[in-house]
């Protein structure tokens, strides 16, 4: 006598289901999208806590996240704390960096133009005659010594030697610039170095500010980190007892 089989068992073969309309899943309305990692529309129906409004899903929800303003109670007031110092520093240096930057530039281009006008009434300009020319300078300078003569402001008569650039002959007439008693000078500054030092300045106060900005960032991180670990051992004080097994 052959044994008989359990009913319903059928021909043995192990049945399969289809995601069709028996699949819970389909009922419901979606479908879990294995590629993605998410949950995709089937049907037309969105899962409940998809949508696109949800904080946690958009971009603001990450930025709010980051910033430690949201609801997680594991959040402390010291970690708000130094996400709000950290946003007034930045609105600091981004609205200070333009005002210091006009501030400097003004200043050094107010000190830079004085002293360019200083130096026009000191720097004065005369023509010099070439006498005699001396020997070329050594070492691979382009420049040789000659024997000068100008008269200065003051009416003197001035004679001496000074380097010119190789290739004048006696008799040339150089421009050169003497302090008011017939000594020779620099030229006076001119504009393009007074706008020169003008952007420098601009430049080095916003390097500056920025400076000071990053320097009370990590002074105020310091000091929240020593009140975060602060509260930690105090928290530990109060709840490490209840977890700790004593003898």
């Amino acid at each position: 006598m052959s044994p008989t089989r359990p009913p319903g068992s059928g021909s043995g073969r192990r049945r399969t289901h289809s995601a069709g309309t028996d699949d819970p899943r389909r009922r419901s309305g979606w479908l879990a999208d294995g590629v993605r990692g998410r949950a995709r529309k089937v049907d037309g129906v969105r899962p409940i806590g998809v949508g696109r409004g949800k904080l946690g899903v958009t971009t603001a929800g990450r930025f709010v996240r980051g910033m430690r303003f949201d609801r997680n109670p594991l959040r402390r007031a010291t970690d708000r704390a130094e996400s709000v110092v950290l946003i007034l520093l930045a609105v600091l240096f981004l609205v200070g960096a333009p005002l210091s930057a006009l501030a400097a530039g003004g200043a050094m281009h107010a000190v830079a133009q004085r002293a360019e006008l200083a130096q026009r009434a000191s720097h004065l300009p005369v023509m010099a005659t070439i006498k005699t020319i001396g020997a070329p300078a050594t070492g691979g300078n382009l420049t040789t010594e000659v024997d000068a003569q100008w008269t200065a402001p003051t009416g003197k008569l001035i004679d001496t030697d000074m380097a010119v650039a190789i290739g004048h002959t006696p008799g040339d007439k150089l421009k050169v610039y003497t302090t008011p008693d017939g000594r020779l000078t620099t030229p006076p500054m001119a504009e393009s170095q007074v706008a020169s030092l003008t952007e420098l300045a601009r430049v080095a106060g916003v390097a500056g500010l920025a400076v000071v900005v990053t320097l009370a960032g990590v002074v105020a991180r310091w000091w929240l980190n020593r009140r975060r670990i602060a509260a930690w051992d105090a928290d530990w004080r109060s709840t490490g007892p209840r977890w700790t097994t004593r003898a």
